[in-house]
């Protein structure tokens, strides 16, 4: 994350992670996300990843960069850089996208009542940037009995070995033996 910020008596502008995306450092020192413009969102990402998150798509199961992906590592929101899961977190569940057991910080996930397809399901969005990411569904494994089903293009994969150098580095506890 750039550590070059302006300076202003109430607010400090620092550019975000990814895309574009402004964080506000309001009075009380709390982070404020500014998303991106559409036109950047646009610009900046796939178009399957801006059919995921901005238009709630969905990728094909068993072709998408993360269903297999068996790297240890944390994955961000694409747009937003905040954490989302873990690797530690994952498993096998057969339906071809990135499976996880919980979010690596509840706080960064948003969940949301999904009355498309003819079913009520639970959709997850990430806080900050307001991303579609997939949906949570309830016949996951223990401990958590949950499965977050998400989609690999709403994700940016952050391996162990970078989480220092992408500014994650808080995270690299996770992984210690």
């Amino acid at each position: 994350m750039g550590q070059n910020a302006i300076r202003t008596p109430l607010i400090s502008i620092i550019l975000a992670v990814c895309i574009g995306g402004i964080m506000l450092k309001g009075a009380f020192g709390e982070d404020q996300y500014q998303k991106p413009s559409d036109e950047d969102l646009k610009k900046g990402l796939t178009p399957m990843q801006y059919c995921v998150t901005q238009e709630s798509g969905t990728e094909k199961p068993f072709d998408n960069d993360y269903w297999d992906n068996k790297r240890e590592g944390i994955y961000v929101d694409v747009i937003s850089g905040e954490p989302l899961f873990s690797s530690q977190d994952t498993f096998q569940s057969g339906t071809g996208w990135p499976s996880f057991t919980r979010p690596l910080d509840p706080d960064n996930i948003v969940e949301k009542e999904d009355h498309s397809l003819f079913a009520v399901r639970t959709e997850v969005r990430s806080r900050q940037a307001d991303s579609h990411l997939g949906h949570v569904f309830q016949d996951g494994p223990k401990p958590t009995g949950l499965r977050y089903c998400i989609n690999s293009a709403a994700l940016r994969f952050i391996p162990r070995e970078d989480l220092e150098k992408e500014g994650y580095g808080a995270y690299k506890k996770l992984f210690e033996e």
